[in-house]
């Protein structure tokens, strides 16, 4: 099982010239997908920014050797720099990048409580605005990776004051803070796979299962 990366690739017929689109997680995925638990601080601090990146240059081997490379469309001058100003746009207006689907179930059909913003999720958003601007696609399969995760109906806890300040409810700050404690950047994966704290009780221990699903 692979899980990979999405991009966008672009080639000027002008200048020959490659270029590479895509969104990624700021801080590497680790980081961006679980909070940092800081001594010197009480509620967790996340690094979960996203940005889209723009560079010269497609690393074609990694690409051919890890996913696929296929022309999606041919699109103007004039529709790249539209495309461009409302990347700008993107970047400026979604700034937090969202690892998991999280769904009531693995069946059709099923509740969506939230939806991810990833890498594949900016490809289909920057699809459709080329789609918008009158790019016209070519029929053919393109494949990307989403992560899910299967849950009850979330239930609001409180922000950060509410839980971590100086007035907040400690029972659940703890709880909150020993659910993600296992899931540190440093652990090795033994570690993480060993990890058991038997001062977190099974009725107040969070479950979360979670599914990888190539999605076409």
């Amino acid at each position: 099982m692979k899980i990979m990366h999405d991009a966008i690739g672009f080639r000027s017929t002008g200048t020959g010239r490659n270029y590479t689109m895509e969104w990624y997680e700021l801080f590497q995925l680790g980081n961006c997908t679980f909070p940092h638990l800081r001594p010197e601080m009480n509620a967790p601090f996340w690094c979960n920014q996203g940005a889209a990146c723009f560079f010269e240059g497609i690393d074609d081997a990694h690409w051919k050797e890890n996913g696929t490379m296929v022309l999606v469309a041919t699109i103007s001058g004039n529709m790249f720099n539209k495309m461009a100003k409302w990347v700008k746009l993107d970047n400026e207006t979604g700034i937090y990048y969202e690892t998991w689907t999280v769904q009531a179930s693995p069946e059709k059909g099923a509740e969506t409580w939230f939806e991810s913003y990833d890498c594949s999720k900016f490809v289909l958003r920057t699809y459709m605005k080329l789609a918008e601007l009158g790019a016209e696609f070519k029929k053919v399969e393109t494949n990307y990776t989403r992560i899910f995760l299967y849950s009850g109906e979330p239930i609001y806890l409180g922000n950060e004051t509410s839980i971590f300040g100086p007035a907040g409810n400690k029972t659940l700050a703890l709880a909150i803070k020993k659910f993600y404690y296992p899931f540190k950047p440093h652990l090795s994966t033994k570690e993480f796979l060993l990890y058991n704290d038997s001062s977190l009780s099974p009725a107040t221990t969070p479950t979360l299962v979670f599914g990888i699903v190539g999605s076409q």
